[in-house]
């Protein structure tokens, strides 16, 4: 079973749907010619043509508008944002056209894209190319999200949002791109969307991540373990809807939730974790939710070691909880 980062594992899913299904075109700023900026669509053009892989004007309305007008004919557009920071600007037309499509055709019409973003912050790019803004499509309904950690579920979620009937924004933290890697098969597989990972079982104190924050996680474990802590890790991986049972059962296990997430922390993804918690777990709870985040600041260059949350935060909010 050959290794790949996830750049390369985002490529070969790609690839492989594009080979299965004529329907399947991408889309974007540089995706044609020039492969994309981090080279996720390199030598699609060549492959299969200008019709299914093709540069868009540098209008990020305009590249979701292109796709949602493609999938309501029957195409299955993956159109790339090739920064999250810039997916504000098509705010408007994902939230009041695509993601209301099917309700307001009442199932007539179906919008089947994807739309793809590198997000994340620690690649030094500084203020508009770092931000994580998972928690401006919480509030979507109509939307699905994911946000994958490593290159096996990278194919395998970036498959399955290519199938479904709903639209799908996907995340991938592009500090990831390359840093991580692991074994992915070339053979076709998908994992569904909305079951979250459980990347490590524990007994004393549940840990909440997505994205980058999986590793960071898994980076405190010997620490914790010299603390005498068993922490269970939960890789949420759909973010929208977010595996409830998972959670759920996990708050129950342990008794103790620490949610930790790059985004700013008001208004953030682990506020709603935070509230589903306190609505249907509270009486299962030894210690209120804990959240380590960004802070509620813009993007900092010369700061983003310190903005981030890094395995000192991540320990002094897990010593709180055990100590409550």
């Amino acid at each position: 079973m050959p290794k790949m980062n996830m750049v390369e594992a985002v490529h070969q899913a790609l690839l492989e749907e594009m080979e299965r299904d004529e329907n399947v075109v991408c889309l974007g700023e540089d995706v044609g010619r020039a492969g994309g900026v981090f080279h996720a669509t390199k030598g699609f053009q060549d492959r299969f043509g200008e019709n299914r892989s093709f540069d868009t004007p540098l209008s990020e309305l305009g590249i979701v508008a292109f796709g949602m007008g493609m999938a309501l004919y029957g195409l299955r557009p993956v159109a790339e944002i090739q920064f999250a920071d810039f997916i504000h600007l098509a705010y408007d037309q994902i939230y009041n056209n695509v993601a209301h499509m099917s309700y307001r055709s009442v199932g007539t019409y179906h919008c089947p894209m994807v739309i793809r973003s590198p997000h994340g912050g620690g690649v030094r790019g500084g203020l508009e190319h770092s931000q994580s803004p998972e928690a401006i499509f919480l509030n979507c309904p109509g939307i699905k999200m994911v946000i994958p950690s490593n290159p096996y579920d990278t194919k395998g979620l970036l498959k399955s949002a290519i199938r479904d009937e709903d639209p799908v924004i996907f995340f991938e933290h592009k500090g990831l791109y390359r840093a991580v890697t692991g074994e992915v098969p070339l053979d076709d597989y998908t994992i569904p969307l909305g079951e979250a990972r459980l990347v490590k079982e524990g007994k004393d104190l549940t840990l909440v991540v997505w994205g980058a924050m999986v590793q960071l996680a898994e980076r405190a474990v010997p620490q914790l373990e010299e603390r005498g802590v068993d922490a269970e890790i939960i890789d949420l991986r759909t973010i929208l809807p977010f595996d409830k049972p998972t959670l759920l059962a996990s708050a129950e296990k342990t008794g103790r939730v620490v949610i930790v997430h790059e985004a700013p922390k008001t208004g953030g993804v682990g506020g709603e974790l935070s509230a589903v918690l306190a609505e249907e777990a509270i009486d299962l709870l030894e210690a209120p939710v804990m959240r380590v985040c960004g802070y509620d600041t813009p993007f900092p260059y010369s700061l983003e070691g310190t903005y981030m949350p890094s395995v000192e935060r991540l320990l002094e909010a897990v010593d709180a909880s055990m100590a409550y």
